[in-house]
């Protein structure tokens, strides 16, 4: 086997590989006489078939295999003989006619491209200074998650008979929509409760309804919205003929025993101390997510080298799908939706060489401090997985289990989580107390 270094440009480096046809032919034998014990044909004794009948017959099926696996191990063997440490996929060309070196008429060659990972010293984390945010929350808090609580499971009692329904009133109704004097499935409902700016309804339907008093009918005239989940309504102006049954104004539920009951507990205290609980733990979170950013940026920061294109294009890639994705669907951030292509395009190729900046100089953070990931931590990220799938929690744990790739995926998260962990202990910290609405605004980007 030779292996020759062509050239070298920054992270890139191209080797140009041989592998004589005689050492395929050797291999050949080898891999014959070990097949030998366990074939069985017709007219000859299990494991007495003869190696150049089994030749003649598998030749070409063995040969093909065995090229395969020859690649692959040469082109590691370059890699391991050069100390590289690969960034991805080495590129592999053949310069060799393939059907020429499975027949065993010529040797195998081939170019191999491979990105290496850049050598660099990750910063030292006791060198780092840190302002963690903090939020502890207080009494005023907490009452006002219970308030929130307590708005979001309204009750609505009959208003008198004059009443006019205002926003955020319900009405109860009677309907029978028509398109073109025709009714349509689905257009008719009896004792309807409808909330006025819900939103639930067709665009304009609620609106025509503020004001009405129990008793009242009135044609409701909308236009369904084009696109529309039924086609044939789609873009088509109707007329629902609508009673007012009632008129009902809005209660927020009172925050007692009785309304405990409603989520699972005893109380309206064990109601205050599960929120309290739940509200800590969001705080803390943020605090937590808050402290990441500022650490990830302070990494960005502090580090400066090249990086393997591939890895960036790949990156950039999969942001550039997602981002494009979105824009079809209109769900682009304001900012984003003003900006052409070509300034979006710039802006998250910016934010792919970020991911993966910060992916390398994690990775050498954890190996440098001998981080693992434990197999008990990735059954704990499997099963919380296959928990958002009800009904097919199996599926997904058999799926993780039986694709490298998938589990790859599982990884990464925890391992940056640990060594941001590692950060944490050995960085400098000082907590700074601030207010609900500054630990909660947005900012940096991860």
């Amino acid at each position: 086997m030779q292996i020759k270094e062509l050239s070298a440009e920054g992270l890139s480096k191209t080797f140009a590989i041989t592998v004589p046809k005689e050492d395929l032919a050797e291999k050949l034998e080898v891999k014959i006489k070990e097949m030998q014990p366990q074939v069985s044909l017709k007219g000859f004794r299990p494991g007495k078939v003869p190696a150049s009948h089994i030749r003649k017959m598998f030749g070409q099926s063995i040969m093909n295999d065995l090229v395969q696996e020859v690649l692959n191990e040469s082109s590691q063997k370059a890699i391991n003989d050069n100390k590289l440490r690969p960034a991805g996929q080495p590129k592999i060309d053949l310069r060799a006619n393939g059907e020429e070196v499975t027949k065993g008429k010529a040797d195998l060659e081939y170019t191999m491209v491979v990105e290496s990972i850049p050598e660099f010293e990750p910063v030292d984390p006791t060198t780092l200074k840190f302002t963690r945010l903090v939020h502890e929350a207080d009494q005023k808090d907490i009452d006002e998650r219970l308030k929130e609580l307590a708005s979001s499971q309204k009750s609505y009692k009959k208003k008198a008979k004059t009443a006019k329904a205002k926003k955020d009133d319900a009405v109860l109704i009677d309907f029978v929509g028509t398109v073109d004097g025709e009714a349509f499935e689905g257009g008719a409902m009896e004792g309807h409760q409808l909330v006025l700016g819900s939103g639930t309804f067709i665009p304009g339907f609620e609106d025509q309804l503020i004001g009405a008093k129990a008793g009242d009918e009135l044609d409701v005239t909308v236009t369904f919205p084009d696109p529309y989940q039924s086609a044939d309504l789609a873009g088509k102006e109707a007329v629902f003929a609508t009673k007012v049954l009632e008129v009902q104004g809005a209660k927020d539920s009172e925050i007692d025993d009785d309304f405990a009951k409603k989520f699972g507990l005893e109380s309206a205290d064990a109601l205050t101390t599960a929120v309290k609980e739940q509200y800590e733990a969001e705080l803390e979170g943020q605090s937590r997510l808050r402290l990441k950013r500022a650490i990830l940026d302070e990494l960005d920061k502090k580090h400066t080298f090249d990086l393997p294109p591939g890895m960036v294009e790949a990156e950039f890639t999969n942001i550039w799908t997602q981002v494009q994705a979105e824009k079809e669907a209109g769900n682009l951030d304001e900012e984003d939706a003003k900006k052409t292509d070509k300034q979006l395009e710039k802006d998250y190729r910016k934010i792919a060489e970020r991911r993966v900046r910060l992916g390398l100089v994690l990775a050498e953070m954890g190996q440098k401090n001998e981080i693992q990931i434990t197999n008990e931590e990735l059954q704990t990220a499997m099963i919380a997985e296959a928990r958002n799938y009800p009904g097919q929690e199996q599926q997904v744990i058999e799926f993780y289990q039986k694709n490298p790739q998938a589990i790859a995926q599982l990884r990464a998260p925890i391992y940056e989580e640990k060594v941001v962990d590692l950060i944490v202990e050995k960085a400098k910290m000082t907590d700074k107390k601030v207010d609900k609405e500054t630990l909660f605004e947005e900012d940096g980007m991860i």
